[in-house]
């Protein structure tokens, strides 16, 4: 036979063995498993019976406690109903018992109310007959007295507003005297140390200012072609000139000191250059008003150095400066905030307060006469605005704003303002005036005066700084004077003008004569 294939039928025959041996070993490894499945099976049956055994057992147990928890509960929730309903009971019958009283109270109020009507209506009645005996009692007071109803409620009011104002006059009379016995001493005191402390000159103004010229031929140039000159000068700065009126003098005549000022530098440029045309006018107008910018600002500055005050604007400077050309009663302004600033400073040193604000407010308290015509006010508050504008401190505008009473003071420094002020324009020299205004001013004191009912005489003393009325003690009693002077004085704060304050004294003189013979 060929040996090829012989050995093609013995691999034949190897390969047909083991597939047969493949397939045997097959079928039992998979018997084994399907043995073993089934054991698993087997006992995973048997665990899941006991689970489910236990299951039960404990599903029932928990079925018990349920039961007896909510039987438990039941038991208690009835036990609440219960005692709920039992107190339920217990509120209705007390309810009962209540409604019971109330209902006795309504009866017995409506008796109440009843009997209440009843005795209102008995007391109507008695009201009525009251009343018309009162009308018949009154019918015969009349006729006995002789005199209406109207006319003795008149009297009788007369008499006790007489006994009023005698009772007035009295208590204010005692009040007086009794300020004066615990103030007056400290009071001196205070006021003569501190003018004592400090005393300064004081300049005075007018309204006019004067240039004196070398020679005639010199105001004919200031006064120009047809005038021209002097019109142009009067255009650039607001003022009159008087050229004709003193030999070798110009009067230079305005109510607004500044502008009085710029015109006399330009005109004493003009006279000592000898130049003097419209266009130089002007050019020297100019640089004056510049240089009394300047000067106003240097004066602002050796104001607050000598008032010891720091941190003050170039702004506030300013209105300080020109103060040195603003009068009062011929007093220079900015002389008098410096005096008034050194006394209040002594005051508060007396008394115990902050020096430097009472500077402060001294020397600014003046400051809205800085301001021009344009505005509107009095100078306090218009100050006290300027000083609100360049942010000061509310206790010094507050002063400023209060020193004339104008508003109400929330400082004692307002009030120590006032008197410093008053101290400084009262002191003998600090203020001139004109004789005309002067005699105007008495005049019109001792008119004022006499217009009251008593009045004997008048008389205005002490350069109108007191007047003595003298009143008749027949027409005037005690009590009465003293209400007169009070009134004499209000009525002479509100129709007058006068500088510091004025005394008023009213004297009541009772003389007894007899003759022996």
């Amino acid at each position: 036979m060929n040996p090829i294939l012989i050995g093609s039928l013995s691999a034949l025959a190897g390969l047909l063995v083991g597939y047969g041996i493949r397939t045997l070993l097959g079928r039992w490894q998979a018997d084994s498993i399907e043995k073993q499945a089934q054991a698993k099976l087997a006992g995973a049956e048997a665990e899941v019976k006991n689970l489910l055994r236990e299951g039960e057992i404990l599903a029932r147990a928990e079925v018990v406690k349920a039961r007896e928890a909510f039987e438990q509960s039941t038991t208690t929730r009835r036990k609440e109903l219960q005692d709920f309903d039992d107190r339920l009971v217990l509120r209705e019958e007390n309810l009962e018992r209540k409604i019971k009283v109330v209902e006795g109270k309504e009866a017995a109020a409506d008796e109440r109310h009843a009997a209440l009507q009843d005795e209102a209506a008995a007391l109507a009645q008695k009201r009525a007959e009251a009343d018309r005996t009162l009308a018949e009692y009154q019918k015969r007071l009349q006729r006995l007295a002789g005199m209406t109803q109207e006319e003795a409620r008149r009297e009788l009011r007369q008499k006790v507003e007489d006994e009023v104002r005698g009772e007035t006059g009295a208590l204010l009379r005692r009040l007086q005297e009794e300020a004066r016995e615990t103030a007056s001493a400290e009071a001196r005191n205070l006021i003569a140390l501190s003018v004592q402390r400090y005393a300064a000159p004081h300049a005075s103004g007018s309204l006019t200012s004067s240039v004196s010229l070398p020679n005639d031929v010199i105001k004919g140039r200031i006064i120009g072609r047809e005038g021209r000159n002097v019109r142009a000068i009067e255009a650039a700065t607001g003022v009159t000139l008087l050229v004709d009126d003193t030999p070798e003098t110009v009067v230079i005549s305005g109510f607004d000191p500044i502008r009085r000022e710029i015109a006399r530098q330009a005109l004493e440029v003009l006279v000592a250059d000898g130049r003097i045309h419209p266009a130089r006018i002007e050019e020297e107008v100019a640089k004056a008003t510049a240089n009394l910018e300047e000067t106003m600002l240097q004066a602002g500055r050796e104001a607050a150095y000598e008032a010891r005050q720091q941190h003050v604007s170039t702004e506030m400077l300013r209105h300080l400066g020109r103060l040195k050309f603003r009068t009062s009663y011929s007093q220079n302004v900015l002389q008098h905030v410096i005096e008034v600033s050194h006394l209040m400073a002594l005051f508060a040193d007396q008394l115990g307060l902050d020096t430097q604000i009472a500077r402060r407010v001294g020397l600014f308290h003046d400051i809205g006469k800085s301001a021009d015509h344009q505005a509107e006010g009095g100078h306090a508050r218009i100050g006290a605005d300027i000083l609100r504008r360049a942010r000061e401190n509310p206790v010094v505008v507050n002063a400023v704003e209060a020193h004339h009473e104008e508003v109400e003071a929330m400082s004692i420094y307002a009030v120590l303002c006032s008197a410093a002020d008053a101290i400084s324009s009262a002191r003998p020299g600090a203020r001139m005036e004109d004789v005309q205004t002067y005699v105007q001013r008495l005049d019109k004191i001792e008119a004022l005066a006499n217009s009251f009912d008593g009045v004997r005489s008048t008389f205005a003393i002490q350069a109108g700084r007191e007047i003595r009325v003298i009143v008749d003690p027949e027409v005037v009693s005690d009590n009465e004077a003293m209400l007169m002077a009070r009134e004499i004085a209000r009525r002479i704060e509100t129709e007058l003008t006068y500088p510091g304050q004025i005394r008023v004294i009213v004297i009541r003189e009772q003389r007894c004569i007899e003759y022996a013979r």
